[in-house]
Formats: C-alpha cells, structure tokens, sequence
C-alpha cells in the first residue's frame, strides 16, 4: 500500500524510530530524511530541487498529499509527475521503518545536512547532493581539516598498489583523511595504507553500510570501521548496482579536496569520479606509469585531455590544494633504495622486476614503485625482456 505524505512523516512508530538514531534531531526531520533516502535513487535531481526549495519534511506534503499525489488543484510539472511515478512504489512506512530499524541494529549513525560532521564539500553538489549519509565507525575522523581521494583500477598492478600505498600512508601520517570506494585494488591499498600508519581513512561504499561489497573485504571494512568510518547514502539491506557505483563516485569527489588516480584503463570506470572531481572544480592528480601498461593509460590520458596534474608524492598531492612544503622536499625514492636498485641493474642486461628484487633486497612491489618513477627521471628504460640503467 502506498503511503501519503502525512503517514510517512508523523506515523508514531517512524518517530519513535527516528529517536533511536538521533534523540537530538526532530524526529519529523529525521524521518522524512529516512523516508526520502528510501524513495530516491541517489543523486535525483527533482528530489533535490524539492527539499532545497521546501526542506524534507514540506516536500513530502508537496510531493504526495494525502492521496499519494500532488495536493488537490495543483498541477503537477512533468519533471515532477514523472518523478512521483518513481516514488510512489517505494512510499511505503514499513520500509522507512525498516530502514531505520536495520540501521539501528547494526550501530549506524544518521548525518544529516548540517550537521557538525557533514563533509561540506558535498553541498557544492547542489540537488544532487545526498539527502543524507548512513554512518558505521568513527565518524570524528570527518573533522580532518584535509581530505583526499586516492582512486583507481580494481585489476591493479604491483606497481600501482605499492604507489597508491606510499601516497596514502605519507598523507594520513600528515594528518590528511584518506577517501575511497572500498574495492580491489586501488582502493583497498590506500584504505589499508592509511590504517596502517594509524591514520583516518573513509570508505563510500554504492551499497547499504551493514553490507560488505565487495565480500572479500569484509575484514577490510571491520579494520576501518574501528578507526575509520564506512559512509553511504542509500539503506541498510541496499544492494549496489552499477548506477549506485556510479552515483557514488560523486560523493567521493565531492568530499575532498582533491581526487587522485593512481591507475585506470583507457575507459576505466575510475575516470568517472575524476569527471566529477572536474565539474565541481577540484584538482585532480594522475600518476603516471609504463607507457607500455595497459593499466596505466587512463592516467595518461588525464593528463593529455583533461588537465590532471601529474603526482609522484605526497607533498605533491598537497600542493593540488594550495598547501606548501615548508620543509625539505622528500624524494620519491630515497638514496639507499635509489642505490640498492641501481647496484641491483645492468646497463645491457634487462632484468625483470623479480629478478632485481631478488639482487637488491628490496620487495618486488618496492622495485616496481622506483622502477616507474626513475623511468619518468630517465635514470632507468624498459625493454620487452626487463628493465635496464640509463647510463
């Protein structure tokens, strides 16, 4: 049965469970929140425009009346009457309800627009900002006063995840909030990077947050909710879709200061959320790679056609957003390691990444690391049989 507006918005029940998650908020704000979380898709734009205009708890009684449509004698724009024909399947207080109720048994927290530990960037999304954000873990990591975006491919290679590692740990070492989606790869080296040093990271997951996706790092998603913090817009029990992931990109962008890709494909859907990261005027940082890796083409192509800036460390990440280094600037690859990997080299024999690991005593994903940023120096080349000195 479809519910009205009044019944989604001042049903006994839907209060007394929106005091569960927030006794401090109106419960009428609280629940009309919770009741458009569930209704929407993320991002919707008419709902957007509607709560901006009337805030959630008018646009419910706009939107739905009491028959479950406009208010008698109003006509509804088409933007608007299209939109309801979305809604009105999904206006039903057993599942707003049950959203709350979910959230509340897992320990989740409700943020509302606002609030003191809203990321702010995400009302420069404007409509498409999220209505609210579901929260598990420590939300107090949201009051770094720096944020950044570490991205990138799921099928990752060694020598991307071992960057996308040391970008992260320099940077939650300083302090910086780490941000990303929670996958393979990319993402799951700097979560764990930035847990690693003891620092703040955040995970904006396309799902529900009592939901592990992807399942194989459910262990991943305990670590940061002890010292970090899983976010999404949608509700417990959500499942993420293609649509989701896509949607979700947004905020991720939106909530930092700047958006970094470590590695992506030519079409890679990473690029997604550096699109974004373009539309609302944030920085974006691309590293670079072998121009011969298939995984490194889409940061290429950041930096040929859409003005990335390229990065090699953290102290570069930091200038996206205007912080200078008042100190020594830190290499990219320190002199012993320089050192060992060079001793480690040949100038005609090309030895594979393994093979030079096993010389010099450094890990193989270490030597990848240097290996690509010295070939940016010129200090090594790769050939079709393993990497050889420059000299």
């Amino acid at each position: 049965m479809i519910a009205t507006g009044l019944e989604l918005i001042d049903d006994p029940e839907l209060r007394s469970s929106a005091r569960l998650l927030r006794a401090d908020a109106d419960p009428a704000e609280v629940a009309a929140r919770v009741a458009w979380s569930v209704l929407v898709e993320p991002g919707d734009g008419v709902a957007g425009a509607l709560l901006q205009a009337l805030g959630a708890v008018q646009a419910l009684r706009t939107a739905f009346g009491e028959s479950g449509l406009v208010p008698p004698g109003v006509t509804a724009p088409r933007p608007l009457a299209e939109a309801l024909a979305r809604w009105r399947p999904r206006a039903s207080t057993r599942a707003v309800r049950d959203a709350m109720l979910a959230a509340h048994s897992v320990g989740a927290r409700l943020l509302l627009p606002g609030d003191e530990l809203w990321p702010d960037g995400l009302d420069d999304l404007e409509v498409h900002q999220p209505v609210l954000l579901w929260a598990r873990g420590d939300v107090d990591v949201l009051r770094a006063e720096t944020a950044a975006a570490i991205v990138g491919a799921r099928a990752a290679t060694g020598y991307g995840e071992s960057t996308a590692a040391e970008l992260a740990g320099d940077l939650a070492t300083g302090g910086t909030l780490i941000a990303s989606g929670g996958a393979y790869g990319i993402d799951g080296a700097a979560h764990r990077a930035a847990l690693g040093v003891g620092g703040a990271t955040a995970a904006f997951l396309a799902g529900g947050v009592d939901r592990a996706y992807p399942i194989g790092h459910q262990q991943l998603f305990d670590r940061i909710r002890q010292s970090g913090v899983v976010l999404s817009e949608v509700p417990c029990g959500s499942a993420p879709t293609k649509w989701r992931f896509l949607a979700r990109n947004r905020l991720i962008a939106a909530a930092t200061m700047a958006t970094v890709v470590v590695e992506a494909g030519w079409r890679s859907g990473t690029l997604n959320t550096a699109g974004h990261a373009a539309s609302l005027a944030r920085p974006i940082g691309a590293v670079p790679g072998p121009i011969t890796s298939p995984a490194s083409a889409g940061c290429h192509r950041l930096l040929r056609e859409y003005d990335a800036v390229c990065v090699t460390s953290a102290q570069e990440v930091r200038e996206l957003w205007g912080e200078q280094d008042v100190t020594a600037r830190p290499s990219t690859a320190p002199d012993h390691d320089r050192t060992r990997l060079f001793d480690a080299m040949s100038a005609r024999s090309p030895r594979d990444p393994a093979d030079i690991a096993r010389r010099s005593g450094l890990s193989v994903e270490r030597v990848r690391s240097l290996l690509g940023v010295l070939a940016l120096e010129g200090a090594v080349a790769q050939r079709e049989d393993g990497w050889v000195r420059s000299d």
